[in-house]
């Protein structure tokens, strides 16, 4: 209390309710690749340097736009069969660019993104057209100092030259996760040539390969298979002008008057040319799902809640996935007997769209307690919203008191949580449970070297990802 030495009326304010707690953002992903330019104010001012955006306005703003198709890597094919000549656009895959940061971008809020950090090390030219490990992992270290990301993905990885160095970029992302505590790596299965489309050597080598000093760790992580067929359109804009079409890029086979390239069949055929424009357009353009299923999560978690699985979706701007998956298939895909290396399948249903995201594991499958990513990211958002509101709490008296108000605190706001649907149970008391105070938490020992233990237990919902009917035959005597 105050002390008064004026005659005079006083107010005092009495604070009776308990602190709030305000839940983290959940799905505040950061993307790290190469992109045209890195400037706020002067060139490369942004070079490895995260910055926050919220839209693909500001992404080319601030980072420019997607790299120029390389000559040859686009192509036009005209077959003509009696009257009829069809116009198809074709693409080179080991000749078209490495960089996907911004088709990537588009994917992301196309499927309901919103704001996010954007870590460039490097532009198009600084590397030769390759994909370097070690800049990558230095955007990544960059990222560890911004405290609002949640995801971790990584665009151009999948061009990363060999499959080992993709895993240990995303091994390191995993120790980042590990280490903070408050994010969830995302990623892709890398796919090496050499297996043509023997797609199960690839998923071999991750299970192989992607290891952690703890296996436990692996939960801080999700793996998302195959990539997907989008409609996102190629880049193959002149060279420093983003605003006309480079023709003499795209090659042209069996076109009318021996035209080599789109450009030299405009004089010769204007209508085949904006044929064979369109064509190009029509091209499906092969991308890693992660960035999709970065605006994926942010979608659920907005419209549902971060512990609704973000699965059962359909993703948007997506033609199909690269490869149909059987339901035979993705058993072994979804459980992994041996080391528990759980991959979500991106799988095509007729009918119910071409894209759908069919899996909610992490990559500790095998694990009870952390086997599904809205369990895991469920705990990173509470975890972390606890934790910036018990800060004030610090240097507090370790007194009854205290504890009274840090309970109420959490009380409510876990209250909150299982009005919402992210807890089960009939009661609050089947919900949750928070222990703190002398000889339930705490020892005398941990009252005089100034620790404040609280424990805290939540039943979070699960998906339903197994679901049984059983059907019998009922006899008529059966009442």
């Amino acid at each position: 209390m105050a002390e008064y030495k004026t005659p005079g009326v006083y107010i005092e304010e009495i604070p009776h309710l308990p602190p709030s707690i305000a839940s983290v953002e959940t799905a505040i992903p950061s993307f790290v690749g190469y992109t045209e330019k890195a400037q706020w104010k002067v060139a490369d001012d942004l070079l490895n340097v995260p910055w926050r955006i919220e839209s693909l306005l500001e992404y080319e703003q601030y980072f420019g736009f997607p790299c120029p198709e390389a000559a040859g890597s686009l192509s036009v094919v005209f077959s003509t069969s009696g009257s009829r000549t069809d116009i198809n656009g074709q693409v080179n895959e080991t000749l078209r660019s490495k960089f996907l940061m911004h088709y990537s971008m588009q994917m992301y809020f196309a499927n309901g993104g919103g704001p996010c950090w954007i870590t460039s090390v490097g532009n198009y030219t600084s590397t030769g057209g390759v994909i370097m490990a070690a800049d990558l992992l230095g955007g990544l270290a960059q990222v560890a100092k911004i405290n609002e990301v949640t995801l971790l993905v990584f665009p151009d990885s999948v061009n990363l030259t060999t499959a080992t160095d993709y895993y240990n970029l995303q091994e390191q992302s995993i120790a980042q996760c590990v280490l903070l505590q408050d994010r969830f790596a995302v990623m892709d299965v890398y796919h090496d040539p050499a297996n043509a489309d023997v797609w199960s050597l690839d998923i071999q080598f991750l299970r192989d390969n992607l290891t952690s000093t703890d296996p436990a760790d692996l939960k801080y992580a999700a793996v998302y298979f195959p990539r997907i067929y989008t409609t996102v359109d190629f880049n193959y804009a002149m060279p420093g002008d983003q605003t006309t079409n480079n023709d003499a890029s795209i090659t042209l086979v069996n076109a009318p008057g021996g035209a080599a390239t789109l450009d030299a069949l405009k004089p010769i055929s204007n209508s085949q040319y904006f044929q064979a424009v369109s064509a190009v357009t029509n091209i499906q353009m092969l991308l890693p799902a992660s960035a999709a299923m970065m605006g994926i999560y942010a979608f659920v978690d907005n419209s549902r809640g971060v512990w609704k699985a973000p699965a059962n979706v359909n993703i948007t701007n997506v033609i199909q996935p690269q490869y149909l998956i059987t339901n035979q298939e993705q058993e072994d895909l979804n459980v992994d007997d041996v080391a528990g290396k759980s991959i979500n399948v991106i799988r095509y249903f007729q009918g119910r769209g071409p894209a759908i995201v069919w899996g909610a594991r992490t990559l500790a499958g095998n694990d009870n307690e952390w086997r599904y990513i809205p369990v895991r990211r469920y705990f990173i958002m509470v975890e972390e919203s606890v934790k910036n509101a018990t800060g004030q709490f610090v240097f507090e008296p370790n007194d009854e008191n205290t504890w009274v108000r840090v309970k109420s605190m959490i009380q409510n706001y876990l209250t909150q949580q299982w009005k919402s649907g992210a807890l089960m149970g009939a009661s609050t008391k089947e919900a949750f449970f928070i222990h703190i105070g002398l000889g339930e938490t705490m020892t005398e020992l941990d009252l005089l070297e100034g620790r404040m233990i609280v424990e805290i237990g939540m039943a979070v919902v699960r998906p339903a990802e197994f679901i049984i009917l059983r059907f019998m035959h009922k006899l008529l005597s059966e009442s």
